[in-house]
């Protein structure tokens, strides 16, 4: 589990894709986020929990399968592209931001981004599945950064959009600072929303059909 709190950047060494078995090698230079970890420990790379494979100093190693490279942007990266990096969280820890899992329920991009003085305003697209579970003033993870949506389209619009506010240090800090208008994310949305869209559905079947 992780907090949506990012602890660094890192840099993209390679992404070696493996056709034949529909997966991908990802290697970083993470810096001092590896400070302690242990091969088969958690990291998310751009809000995408994966799992270390090899370590060496500062780099790492982890595998990516053809789900994740087909639902995030993982698979779009490249040699030179900076990413944010999480550790997973340790029990007894602060929960800064919210309950992020890394796993990412679908893509967005960014439609707008305004400066409003010392912050700055971004709204960014989202997929119609997934708006129903995104709320004014609710959690949601954007490339792994957790953050409160401020805004939200109405539910009627056939193209659904969100907003959010960074502050300095996230623009400074995170690379939403630097991401350019069509840039694409990853987007996670808060696994509460999840948990009771599902029980609503099992809610509304007939009492025979809804289990003991």
């Amino acid at each position: 589990m992780f907090t949506g709190i990012i602890e660094g950047r890192g840099t993209v060494l390679a992404l070696e894709h493996r056709p034949e078995s529909d997966s991908a090698v990802l290697v970083l230079d993470a810096g001092a986020v590896l400070e302690g970890m242990e091969l088969g420990g958690s990291i998310a790379v751009d809000g995408v929990c994966l799992t270390a494979t090899r370590l060496d100093g500062g780099t790492v190693e982890v595998d990516v399968m053809g789900e994740t490279l087909v639902r995030t942007t993982t698979g779009a990266l490249a040699a030179g592209d900076t990413v944010n990096l999480e550790r997973c969280v340790q029990a007894g820890g602060r929960l800064d931001g919210h309950v992020v899992q890394g796993h990412v329920d679908g893509t967005g991009s960014l439609l707008e981004r305004e400066n409003q003085g010392k912050w700055d305003r971004l709204r960014f697209s989202v997929p119609r599945p997934l708006a129903r579970y995104i709320a004014e003033k609710g959690s949601i993870a954007i490339d792994g950064v957790s953050l409160t949506v401020t805004a939200v389209s109405p539910a009627a619009l056939p193209e659904q959009w969100f907003e959010v506010g960074l502050i300095p240090v996230t623009l400074e800090h995170t690379g939403l600072g630097a991401k350019a208008v069509g840039a694409a994310v990853n987007l996670e949305v808060d696994v509460l929303a999840k948990y009771a869209q599902r029980l609503l559905e099992f809610s509304s079947l007939p009492a025979t059909e809804q289990g003991a």
